[in-house]
């Protein structure tokens, strides 16, 4: 009874989509066609891949939404990619923004193995007050760890801000940066990328 309300929410989900449908359809019929035969793991194997499939369906979908700019740097949306994950753990989004010396990116991976790390330094409550290399942030009204690193050879300055969202992590990077790092993290839609994946 479980595996068929599945079976009818995934058909009804990918009805939504257009995008590789072909690839959705084949893998329904074929989850469809081994679960009436009674062979569930090809069933299980073919609804994995359907998930898969709407993964990167929704990654495509962050892409979209993604700022053109971060603060003074361009994306370079050539390089935009969303790959998926080993063992089905779900994708991998980038976009990278500029070039030379001052760069960015934004990386999310979906069922993150780091959301576990990142949601416990958020929940020490010393560490927003800390005013050291690490603090806590909010944006978009989500809670935010930002990390300033400072090369002591060269004295150049990067940051690392990563949202948690759910088991999604969201990772902002800027290299040689001298910006207002929280107002250009500010830029992400951090809300909208959650009703995306969410």
């Amino acid at each position: 009874m479980i595996m068929k309300k599945l079976l009818l929410t995934i058909a009804a989900l990918g009805t939504v989509f257009s995008l590789s449908a072909q690839d959705f359809n084949k893998n329904l019929t074929l989850a469809r066609s081994a679960y009436s035969s009674g062979k569930l793991e090809e069933s299980r194997f073919a609804m994995q891949q359907m998930i898969q499939e709407l993964d990167m369906m929704a990654g495509k979908e962050v892409l979209k939404v993604l700022p053109a700019r971060l603060n003074t740097i361009d994306a370079n949306a050539a390089n935009d990619n969303v790959t998926a994950a080993s063992g089905f753990a779900g994708v991998i989004i980038h976009r990278d923004y500029g070039s030379g010396d001052q760069t960015g990116s934004v990386e999310i991976i979906s069922n993150s193995p780091l959301i576990a790390s990142v949601n416990a330094i958020l929940a020490i409550p010393f560490i927003g007050r800390s005013g050291g290399d690490q603090k806590v942030i909010r944006i978009d009204g989500y809670k935010a760890l930002l990390q300033k690193n400072t090369d002591n050879s060269t004295s150049k300055v990067s940051y690392d801000v990563q949202i948690p969202l759910n088991s999604t992590l969201v990772t902002m990077r800027m290299e040689n940066f001298n910006g207002d790092i929280e107002k250009t993290a500010g830029t992400l839609p951090i809300a909208q990328i959650a009703k995306i994946l969410q």
